[in-house]
């Protein structure tokens, strides 16, 4: 499905990742404009520094604001890193139209030669799809036509698409076409995952719908292969971690709490945890501050485990620009550099 030299979606599951969902808004149109060349800077610096992947999502109708746009961002990226993996996990597919997003990704997939990958997910707020001028209620169905598109517009060949034969480039850099993950929290997008023989994430741990996915993978004769982040906590490292509390806690629960307005009551998520109050999240685990010594001990033995890939997100909250670069590189030069 995907580049042999890419066994897991962040790459070889033993590095370090780096995350932007670009969280809150400038001031100005200049902040705004610090802020994405912060993230891109940062991604660089990541990619001279051996981290396995940067990953961004994408959300739409955010109050405090969020990234829209994944593909674009993704293609900055691409444009300024050389070696690290780039992931858009994930992307809320139904929204896009079908011929556009495979180009797009072929593309992404071609100047990176490799590099780029997603999650394709439905979404779950009903606003994102009213934007978009999309049916909610048959988000199901598009997605469907939607992944059979994909995989059809991939093969370099032409294919009858709502009646005639059309033609899509360029020819993807990876075969049998674009790194692709179908991401979901439901039964119903298991059986479709594995109906298409797509790997599954699931986002968070979640036995009972990832056994779903494996026993209809199984009862249609389809590849399997289940994904899961090993760390889903957001790493930050600083050498006093109560001081750092009281400095970025606030602006964790501004993101927590942003996500938190979405949330569903049938569906429980991990990063919703600790809404409310900075004693709270810290209790939940969601975001974890750690001196360099705590860091490098957890590293070791997560390396020992095979499992060790942190998840770091430096411009979490839209904290200020100079002290996400502070966590970001007391990180590199007092952890990854021992490692």
């Amino acid at each position: 499905m995907s580049n042999s030299d890419d066994p897991t979606i962040l790459g070889d599951g033993l590095r370090p990742v780096l995350r932007f969902n670009m969280f809150g808004r400038g001031a100005t149109g200049g902040d705004e404009a610090d802020r994405y060349q912060a993230a891109l800077d940062m991604a660089a610096y990541a990619d001279r520094n051996g981290f396995a992947a940067v990953v961004v999502d994408e959300h739409h109708d955010a109050e405090l604001g969020w990234l829209p746009s994944p593909l674009v961002m993704s293609a900055l990226i691409a444009g300024r890193t050389e070696r690290i993996n780039i992931r858009a996990a994930a992307i809320l597919a139904p929204l896009y139209d079908p011929i556009r997003l495979a180009e797009d990704v072929a593309l992404l997939d071609v100047a990176s030669r490799g590099r780029f990958a997603f999650v394709l997910g439905q979404g779950y707020r009903e606003i994102e799809y009213h934007l978009m001028d999309r049916d909610f209620a048959k988000r199901g169905e598009t997605t469907e036509v939607l992944i059979e598109t994909l995989l059809k517009a991939w093969s370099g060949e032409p294919f009858e698409y709502r009646g005639r034969t059309v033609h899509v480039s360029p020819r993807p850099f990876t075969s049998p076409h674009p790194p692709l993950w179908y991401g979901g929290m439901s039964a119903a997008a298991a059986k479709r995952a594995a109906r298409f023989g797509l790997p599954f994430l699931a986002g968070q741990p979640m036995p009972d719908i990832e056994a779903i996915y494996l026993a209809e993978a199984a009862r249609l004769g389809t590849p399997a292969r289940l994904e899961q982040f090993s760390d889903l906590s957001m790493l930050f490292v600083d050498p006093d971690p109560d001081a750092a509390w009281a400095e970025l806690g606030p602006y964790f629960l501004r993101e927590v709490d942003q996500y938190a307005m979405w949330a569903r009551s049938d569906v429980p998520r991990h990063y919703d945890k600790g809404t409310g109050s900075v004693e709270a999240l810290r209790d939940s685990g969601t975001y974890e501050i750690l001196t360099p010594d705590q860091a490098l001990e957890r590293a070791r033995k997560r390396l020992d485990e095979g499992r060790f890939h942190p998840i770091l997100h430096p411009l979490a909250g839209n904290m200020p620009i100079e002290r996400a670069w502070r966590g970001l590189e007391l990180f590199v030069d007092a952890v990854l550099t021992k490692l």
